[in-house]
């Protein structure tokens, strides 16, 4: 069992060090700077994958993790790692993929330090938890890390204080309602908001009978909710939507983000960190810096997240959005806000080519980052300045190679840590036209 001086933690969660022999080792539940004793779990040739079986000399920013589940749930797997350290981490996640795969040589100028979150624990306005399908009377839970094993919660720290037990309520109400049927469930999500006094809990199924009556009953007796809605699933295809049902309550959820009311309809996509979501929404509007005349293109518009504070602030909105409830839940938060954008439902590939010239651009896509038929069309917009909200650090980096070829340059980027304890970062980058030479 070899001993392994922890060196860094690398973007996936696990940590960094190195064998005698000098292959690199990705080390689950070890911390910078700690001794420990690991077991080499997969040999995979050029590098290893162990775990941490004793820490022999614990770094200074190892903590003790909160959670009862950690280690366990394959959530919060940075719950080890003192805060600082985390974002000290998540900034050079950032600066490293802008190096490697963005080709960005000064990456360390131009990356900012990690905007932190007020809170590190009770943050998020929504989680989601599945059922073990192989428990005859099963409970709620989150994934196993790698795994589709279901370890069963009953709370969660990432809830304000006040729901943290909502994993114990809802799957005993589940349990008494089931009795020994299926209900067909595939994963239940929480939504609380933190600036309003709206809980929506959705239930996700398959398509088919439900008893929505007892349903509707049983779990608000259970829990305290504005909203009880079901979202059906196509057979066979959990990616696609049969249908959304009231069962109880308003059916949509509310949060206000600096004053903005938004509804949120129970399949629509609403960043899950309402403070920090806020502190987003001043960097964008900062970066892009509209001046009242200027065309603006919000692509991947969501439920208007950014729609909103533009719309305020520009000459003209135009916001592009692919799925159908948000594309309703937007044109509903413009309406309920006093606010005016031109809103187009659709592909952002097929879109864009038809909308014209823009003077500003936002583009918050998703995971997979921007298409390169997208990208050659924001090039041909000509905008003065484009701000990219991204979730993943190498899809950023990639797209910031594919922008720079098409003429527009990094010129900002700022971690911002939506997610405590977990390796993931958001990040505001701004891209401006290339210097003329």
């Amino acid at each position: 069992m070899p001993r392994l001086d922890i060196e860094r933690l690398a973007y996936g969660g696990d940590a960094i060090a190195h064998l005698e022999d000098g292959r690199t080792a990705f080390v689950s539940g070890g911390v910078p700077g700690d001794s420990a004793l690991v077991d080499i779990v997969e040999d995979k040739g050029r590098f290893v994958r162990a775990r941490v079986t004793e820490v022999l000399q614990p770094s200074a920013h190892r903590v003790v993790a909160p959670c009862p589940y950690f280690g366990a749930c394959g959530g919060c797997t940075w719950q080890h790692i003192d805060y600082a350290e985390q974002l000290r981490a998540k900034r050079q996640e950032l600066v490293d993929a802008l190096q490697r795969v963005g080709k960005i040589a000064d990456a360390e100028r131009l990356v900012d330090e990690c905007v932190a979150s007020d809170q590190q624990y009770g943050y998020r306005n929504k989680i989601e938890l599945v059922l073990d399908p192989n428990d005859k009377r099963p409970r709620l839970g989150y994934h196993r890390a790698g795994s589709h094993e279901v370890v069963a919660v009953d709370s969660c720290l990432l809830l304000p204080k006040r729901h943290a037990k909502a994993p114990t309520s809802l799957g005993g109400a589940l349990r008494y309602i089931a009795g020994e049927s299926d209900l067909g469930i595939e994963r239940v999500a929480i939504r609380c908001a933190a600036h309003t006094r709206d809980v929506e809990v959705a239930l996700w199924t398959s398509a088919g009978p439900f008893p929505r009556a007892a349903a509707a009953k049983t779990l608000g007796q259970a829990m305290q909710m504005t909203s009880l809605v079901r979202v059906m699933t196509k057979e066979g295809n959990r990616a696609k939507l049969a249908g959304v049902e009231v069962l109880a309550g308003k059916g949509h959820w509310r949060e206000r983000l600096e004053g903005r009311t938004y509804a949120v309809s129970a399949p629509s996509f609403f960043q899950v960190n309402s403070a920090v979501a806020e502190k987003m929404v001043r960097l964008v509007t900062e970066m892009l810096a509209p001046d009242g005349s200027d065309r603006v293109l919000d692509l991947y518009a969501g439920a208007g997240t950014f729609t909103l504070p533009l719309a305020e602030l520009a000459g003209e909105v135009v916001a592009v959005e692919a799925a159908g409830s948000a594309v309703k839940d937007l044109r509903r938060n413009l309406e309920e806000n006093a606010a005016w954008a031109d809103v187009v439902g659709g592909d952002a590939a097929r879109e864009i080519g038809a909308l014209g010239r823009f003077d500003l651009v936002l583009v918050d896509p998703p995971r997979a980052g921007l298409h390169a038929a997208v990208v050659e069309q924001l090039a041909r917009t000509r905008p003065r300045a484009l701000v990219y909200v991204s979730c993943d650090p190498a899809t950023l980096a990639r797209d910031t190679a594919r922008l720079a070829e098409a003429g527009l340059t990094l010129t900002r980027a700022v971690p911002v840590d939506l997610f405590p304890q977990t390796f993931h970062v958001e990040t505001v980058a701004l891209f401006e036209p290339a210097p003329s030479t």
